[in-house]
């Protein structure tokens, strides 16, 4: 693992190495056997070589230069739209702005963007130069965000203004920041990013990284406790659109595609910038909050080819009544992944819009999906299969392979998986064994190379495609003045999705009066990001606990499965 660096209020004017072209990956190569058919073919995964020396951004970019889509539209926000020589522009004076801040090769830049041309312009700047972005979840806490700027030792931290006023809590007390510049505005002693990239130059050479490089981190809460930094290198971001993307989804520079999910995930990610990048595609960007009304105006105005979702805003926009119609949309293709798709849902959708949703499984370690549904192999109520150039084990609690048809715990070997976690070398030698990334979910497998999701192997939650702690809701419950003890576990609403239900003893002399089940609610919104809030409250006298005061959530999950059986 590298050493951190030593801040620099400058970089040397002469620098001791010049700094040499770093070269887009070489063309993907395929090898399939002679007298396949044309599905056989695209299950042959390709086979990617990079050079000596690569940089992923200019791997992302300059293709689309040389291949004479300088004028096509590539990113479409909320303020306009950008052809690829502007984004390209936008990329080398974002770089330059940083390296005159005194970023350098391998260190941090957090990034606390909402979805405008100014995060891949940032991400993509930083990677270009050397330095490591650092992209984090815009609705997080304080305290999270506290966290995440000393563990990274993010030297300049580049924010949002709307959310510059709920992360001013999180700078005091940081050793390690240098400089915050603020996008889409300004705010007392902070740098504007506008004012910075109009002084910058639109001319920049890639640095002399190479595939191997630590590129960016993404933070992942994962199992229980502290987020965890997982860094991902350089060849990782046009290896997931190699893989996943063109196989599956066929992009071309003639597609438009919006993913509901932000892009600080793994997930918006590779569907809002890496993928339609690498295809010379649009990608349209939405800084608001995807509620059913936004998205059904966006896929009426800017009409989409391609759109990502989670499963939980599929069933909203189903139940809005507000989605185009069949012939007032140009979806041909759409993605599911966050949280398993339920087979109901996935139809309904599929009759409704006349358009298929293919469910997929990734994960922040390994960047984005490596099982999934496709074109000619959709099997609703299932992930899918194997995505090619991925090998995927199911295996016991002991490690062995399980048999076939058994339940087993999910893992997966492929390029993309992550270096390691950042300052945690526990979590790194548990979850990265190995070519195999323990993924922490149970699958079972059919005989014919299916998968389906049988939970999670801990008490983890994922609500709206999103990692929740049961002991993070906990926490903030028993910090209410009425509140003694609380479990929280995860079951299903009425589309099948998970979602958090807490079950609350109250202290003595305390009563279940009507509206305080919506105080606790409320109160849990006040102190944790809002997706996290119990959906239901139920008032009970004591917990089930183990002999030694350890809350048995699994007898919560069987009360509520007996019920519903019940029922």
């Amino acid at each position: 693992m590298a050493r951190p660096s030593r801040a620099r209020k400058s970089l040397p004017k002469k620098p001791a190495r010049r700094a040499a072209k770093a070269a887009p990956a070489r063309r993907v190569i395929r090898h399939p056997a002679p007298g396949l058919s044309s599905v056989d073919r695209s299950a042959v995964p390709p086979r990617l070589e990079f050079p000596g020396l690569y940089n992923a951004a200019a791997d992302l970019i300059e293709p689309n230069l040389a291949g004479g889509r300088a004028k096509r539209i590539a990113v479409i926000d909320d303020r306009g739209a950008y052809t690829y020589g502007d984004l390209a522009k936008r990329v080398n004076r974002a770089g330059n702005a940083l390296r005159a801040l005194g970023i350098g090769p391998e260190q941090r830049v957090m990034l606390i963007q909402l979805d405008t041309v100014d995060f891949p312009a940032l991400f993509l700047g930083a990677i270009k130069i050397g330095a490591v972005p650092v992209p984090v979840n815009t609705l997080l806490t304080a305290d999270d965000y506290a966290f995440m700027l000393r563990d990274s030792r993010a030297r300049v931290l580049v924010v949002s203004a709307p959310l510059y006023d709920k992360l001013k809590p999180a700078l005091k007390d940081q050793p390690w920041l240098e400089k915050i510049v603020i996008t889409g505005g300004k705010a007392a002693g902070c740098l504007e990013f506008d004012k910075l990239t109009k002084r910058a130059s639109d001319k920049l050479e890639a640095a002399p990284t190479t595939a191997d490089d630590a590129a960016f981190w993404l933070y992942s809460s994962g199992s229980t406790g502290a987020p965890k930094g997982t860094v991902h290198i350089h060849s990782s971001l046009v290896t997931t659109a190699e893989l996943y993307a063109q196989p599956t989804l066929n992009l071309t520079e003639g597609d438009v595609v919006y993913s509901a999910a932000k892009l600080f995930f793994a997930y918006g990610l590779g569907n809002a910038l890496t993928f339609p990048m690498r295809a010379g595609a649009t990608a349209v960007l939405m800084a608001e909050r995807p509620t059913p009304a936004s998205v059904c105006a966006l896929l009426r105005k800017h009409r989409p080819t391609v759109f990502y979702g989670v499963p939980t805003l599929y069933a909203a926009l189903l139940a809005s009544g507000a989605l185009p119609g069949k012939g007032e949309h140009r979806l041909r293709a759409c993605v599911s992944a966050g949280e398993a798709l339920p087979e109901d849902l996935g139809k309904r959708w599929a009759a409704t819009m006349g358009v298929d949703i293919y469910d997929g499984i990734g994960s922040t370690e390994m960047l984005h999906i490596f099982l999934s549904n496709a074109p000619g192999t959709l099997r609703y109520g299932t992930t899918g299969k194997a995505v090619p150039g991925y090998a995927l084990k199911l295996v016991d609690d002991e490690g062995k392979k399980v048999k076939p048809g058994e339940v087993g715990e999910l893992l997966v070997s492929g390029p993309s998986s992550a270096a390691f976690y950042w300052n945690n070398r526990a979590r790194s030698r548990h979850t990265f064994q190995g070519d195999w990334t323990r993924t922490g979910d149970k699958y079972v497998e059919s005989a014919d190379g299916f998968f389906t999701y049988c939970g999670r192997t801990d008490d983890m939650l994922k609500v709206g495609g999103i990692y929740v702690s049961p002991f993070e809701v906990e926490a903030a419950l028993v910090t209410h003045t009425c509140v003694l003890e609380a479990a929280v576990i995860g079951i299903e609403d009425e589309n099948k999705l998970i979602k958090p239900k807490a079950f609350v003893v109250l202290k003595p002399g305390q009563a279940a009066a009507n509206g305080l089940d919506d105080d606790l609610k409320a109160h849990v919104k006040d102190r944790l990001a809002p997706f996290k809030y119990p959906r239901w409250i139920e008032f009970v006298p004591e917990l089930p606990k183990t002999a030694t005061g350890k809350i048995q959530r699994f007898k919560l999950r069987q009360r509520e499965t007996q019920r519903a059986t019940a029922a």
